[in-house]
């Protein structure tokens, strides 16, 4: 038998891109024909997808972590690489998908309904791409990003019309047996059902589901018993229907006291996705009450004692015999009336045409700010930025040059004048930290030189470390000024 499911914590990791590729057309009497190195591919995505033969969360909880392909590196003669394969994982109708800080991400009610879960990372330009009128034939290609990386709750919240809530052995299981093709399980002690059952409906024209909610007691809604593991199966009901036990012997119950302290549970109980659903607190949802257990003398005559005192509260009030099937016909059609009643003043939003956007452009701001830890340093921020430096192979002095120019362009070097840099300050941008040197002319046309070299790199007119600790000697008499 499967276990059933409803809460998980997935790891999804989203496909690398693929690096881009330095490569020169090389041909017979011709030596240098150009740069010809193709792109790198983009990593594929982690997408969450609601699949109706899918009931309940029980894969991901053998099989956490998930992880969708790598982009392919592209390769010479201009042919990019391979696209990494996005990873599909199909989910339950009624999942919700929370992340590591518990705010809501995506409600996923619906057939088809899909959810980016991680996005793959770009791939890398390959050279080709990077020609310009100022690099002619570029030695050096930029690196394909990391695909996001994210810790996800998924919580499954079932989708019913009518959710059946009571005290353990009040003949719930055995409601949703007679009324539906459902099979629960049913005994004679608490807490049999340890998890939700779903049945299917038919009343006439009106086809609706139950949900028959394990028992709940006094402090469910602070998670006693099974508590908050089930009240959040409820939160898309649309009827509550109140399933008493009117033939328990336990000292201190009676039908209106279990409903009450019920009652009291639910209003306690506040449901995360009130706004969304568009459906209120769970108190304020329609109610009916079942008087169960009919056929035996004592609890029949104890129903109809307190039947007015539920009218009275403008509840309709059902006296049947899960076991004898007595009075589940005015049920069933009560319900399905009710059901249909919240379905037209609830209409279902019609189905969401696919919509083709463009690719949004980064924002092109970006921020310079102090460095706490690092006296004089400075740390960079921003979206272009943090991207580039990602994408920088900084064993390549052409691709240094290179992003030494785009920081330029985008006005970081004249920010960080602006801000008191000076020769030497340690600047920070994403997860490398480097030595400022404004002397390199960033952001001019560039000097062609040798591929995978930039002559401005090797020009400073700073005084390194072995001058200043040869002058210091000098002044130290430790030496003559002519001497190493």
């Amino acid at each position: 038998m499967s276990k059933f499911i409803d809460r998980v914590v997935l790891h999804v990791r989203a496909g690398k891109g693929g690096h881009g590729c330095a490569s020169v057309l090389r041909e017979k009497f011709k030596p240098l024909g150009g740069p010809n190195g193709g792109n790198g591919g983009n990593g594929g995505d982690v997408i969450l997808e609601v699949d109706p033969n899918v009931h309940t969360l029980l894969d991901f909880h053998f099989h956490p972590h998930a992880k969708a392909g790598n982009g392919k590196p592209g390769e010479g003669s201009n042919r990019d690489g391979k696209q990494g394969e996005p990873l599909l994982l199909k989910v339950p109708d009624g999942t919700v998908v929370v992340d590591k800080d518990g705010t809501i991400v995506a409600d996923l009610v619906g057939v088809g309904n899909r959810y980016i879960a991680a996005r793959g990372g770009r791939g890398g330009l390959g050279n080709a791409s990077l020609a310009s009128k100022a690099r002619k034939a570029p030695g050096f290609a930029l690196l394909g990003e990391d695909g996001d990386e994210r810790e996800l709750v998924l919580e499954l919240k079932s989708v019913a019309d009518v959710g059946l809530v009571g005290f353990p052995s009040a003949g719930k299981s055995s409601l949703v047996s007679v009324l539906s093709a459902a099979k629960p399980k049913i005994a004679d002690y608490p807490f049999t059902t340890l998890v939700p059952n779903l049945g299917v409906v038919a009343s006439g024209d009106t086809t609706f589901t139950v949900a028959d909610v394990p028992g709940l007691i006094p402090g469910a809604s602070e998670g006693r018993g099974l508590g908050l593991d089930f009240l959040r199966h409820l939160e898309r009901c649309a009827v509550l229907a109140h399933v008493v036990d009117c033939a328990t012997l336990e000292p201190g119950r009676d039908p209106v006291s279990d409903v009450d302290a019920l009652e009291a549970e639910l209003a306690a109980y506040k449901p995360a996705l009130s706004a969304d659903a568009d459906l209120g607190d769970l108190a304020d949802r329609p109610r009916v009450v079942i008087l169960n257990k009919a056929d035996v003398p004592d609890a029949a005559e104890l129903a109809e004692m307190v039947t007015p005192e539920f009218t009275a509260r403008g509840w309709p009030v059902f006296v049947i015999s899960a076991v004898s099937r007595a009075g589940l016909r005015p049920l069933t059609f009560a319900l399905a009336e009710m059901v249909l009643r919240y379905r037209e003043d609830h209409p279902k939003a019609a189905p969401k045409r696919p919509i083709i956007r463009p690719i949004a452009v980064d924002e092109t701001g970006f921020s310079v700010i102090a460095d706490p830890q690092e006296p004089g340093g400075f740390i960079v921020r921003g979206t272009r930025p943090e991207r580039w430096v990602r994408q920088t192979q900084f064993d390549n002095a052409e691709a240094v040059g290179f992003l030494a120019d785009r920081l330029a362009r985008l006005g970081v070097e004249d920010e960080l004048v602006k801000q008191g840099a000076v020769p030497g300050a340690p600047v920070t941008i994403g997860h490398v930290t480097f030595e400022w040197e404004p002397q390199i002319s960033a952001g001019i046309d560039m000097v062609p030189t040798g591929r995978g070299t930039d002559i401005r790199l090797e020009q400073s007119d700073r005084i390194g470390a072995a001058e200043r600790k040869h002058a210091s000697r000098v002044r130290r008499g430790l030496v003559k000024e002519d001497e190493e």
